[in-house]
């Protein structure tokens, strides 16, 4: 039996060697070509997006060159710089305010009751999960019944609802793991509750915060449902602008204004992201020079 075991055991590496060799199934490989043809067919609209923002003529079907000429008409659009003026001063707003009201009440769960904590994190993860034109209809509803009339104030109160959670999350995850003893030490030093929090706490909270505040600016910039309900007099938002052109005839400055959030928006995201990262970092180093310490 000993023998047949050994056998059996040198047998399988050559038998999985002939198997490779025969070029049977290869599940790592298959595995790459199929994320491969996943990437490609979310990236492939955007793609033509891209392409067709750069022709020549106003084919939206057939590419005759290459040409500047829609983002020069984009830019130049007293219209488009009205309504992507109104998207930033909105996303700008969004985001102080998100930012402050996140950070507190981030703090406030970090800090407070675990069994406020606990429904608090229920009302977070309905809001979370709930669609977005579902939030767009109730908050239409709201305003009307209490009476406010549709505008750029609306649609910052519709956005910070869809927004604050995202904030909160981000900066409860850090506040969580920051230890309590430091802001304990600060205050045993003669620093005020209010001081330890602004001289210690926010400052290591401040990759975090940044980048809640840059995906918080993406979020609103880029929202269509809620600022499609929302808004009223004035000037629309950029996304409802692109979605009010599109119901009339479309154009390939339709194209060139898509690139031009795309752009912004991954600049936007690619500062979060170093954000994070940074406050990664923070984080291990710190933990490794308390081991050094400790040893």
């Amino acid at each position: 039996m000993a023998v047949a075991s050994r056998e059996h055991v040198g047998v399988l590496p050559g038998r999985a060697a002939r198997v490779n060799a025969r070029g049977e199934f290869d599940g790592a490989r298959f595995l790459w070509v199929f994320g491969g043809v996943v990437l490609a067919f979310m990236l492939l609209p955007v793609f033509v997006v891209i392409l067709f923002s750069l022709n020549s003529n106003a084919s939206l079907v057939r590419f005759a060159g290459f040409s500047f000429r829609w983002y020069r008409e984009a830019l130049s659009s007293g219209d488009w710089h009205a309504s992507l003026r109104a998207s930033f001063e909105i996303a700008a707003v969004t985001t102080c305010v998100c930012a402050v009201v996140g950070t507190l009440f981030a703090l406030g769960l970090a800090r407070g009751s675990r069994h406020v904590a606990a429904a608090s994190d229920g009302g977070i993860l309905l809001r979370l999960v709930t669609p977005e034109t579902a939030t767009g209809v109730a908050s239409l509803l709201l305003f009307t019944k209490l009476g406010l009339t549709l505008s750029q104030n609306t649609v910052i109160l519709g956005h910070i609802c869809i927004c604050l959670p995202f904030v909160t999350v981000i900066v409860r995850s850090r506040a969580v793991s920051l230890n309590r003893e430091i802001e304990d030490s600060a205050m045993d030093l003669g620093a005020t509750r209010l001081a330890a929090l602004r001289l210690v706490v926010l400052p290591l909270l401040w990759p975090s915060i940044a980048a809640a505040s840059l995906l918080c600016f993406v979020l609103s910039f880029d929202d269509f449902a809620t600022s499609l309900f929302t808004s009223g007099i004035g000037v629309s938002p950029l996304p409802v602008r692109i979605y009010s052109m599109l119901r009339f005839g479309v154009t390939p400055v339709v194209n060139a204004v898509g690139v031009l959030m795309l752009g912004i928006a991954l600049l936007l995201m690619v500062g979060a992201a170093s954000c994070l990262g940074l406050a990664r970092r923070r984080a291990s180093s710190r933990r490794g020079m308390g081991w050094a310490d400790a040893e």
